[in-house]
């Protein structure tokens, strides 16, 4: 149940992965699409609308300020864990993280204006926002497929 909440904004990606960008069609529209019939709160489909640029809807809520920042920077920060020895979070780094960030040809589908901007509508530092996305991160690197098998 973990993975699901945590993957629920990008649900419909797979199916609908919105290479046009359409505001209205495919993702993150279909998915939320389907939420609205399942009853999902106003609130959590505005944020999962919200963390796709092109659909145009603010990011006025906390919730959704936060889907933003963290959602194209979990992805790079498993990236960054993955090109490591050990392929873990254990010993990674914010400041490899953000050296990485610079390295435009590494992750090269990661917007970095969307990092960058996330942390702004947050209010915090990129060094801050990299250390607190890593340290929630660490506790499911099992899950996410990091780290040595037990």
């Amino acid at each position: 149940m973990v993975v699901c909440r945590r993957l629920l904004h990008d649900f419909d990606y797979g199916r609908f992965p919105n290479a046009d960008r359409e505001a209205d069609a495919e993702h993150p529209a279909e998915g939320v699409n389907h939420l609205r019939q399942d009853a999902f709160p106003h609130e959590g489909c505005d944020a999962i609308l919200g963390h796709a640029g092109y659909t145009g809807i603010p990011r006025v809520t906390p919730i959704a300020r936060a889907l933003f920042a963290v959602d194209e920077l979990a992805g790079f920060i498993v990236a960054c864990a993955l090109v490591r020895p050990s392929k873990s979070l254990a010993d990674l780094e914010p400041a490899s993280v953000l050296k990485k960030l610079k390295d435009k040809a590494f992750a090269r589908g990661v917007s970095r204006d969307d990092v960058r901007q996330g942390a702004e509508e947050l209010g915090v530092p990129l060094d801050a926002l990299v250390r607190d996305v890593l340290d929630a991160l660490r506790p499911h690197e099992r899950e996410l497929g990091l780290g040595s098998p037990s």
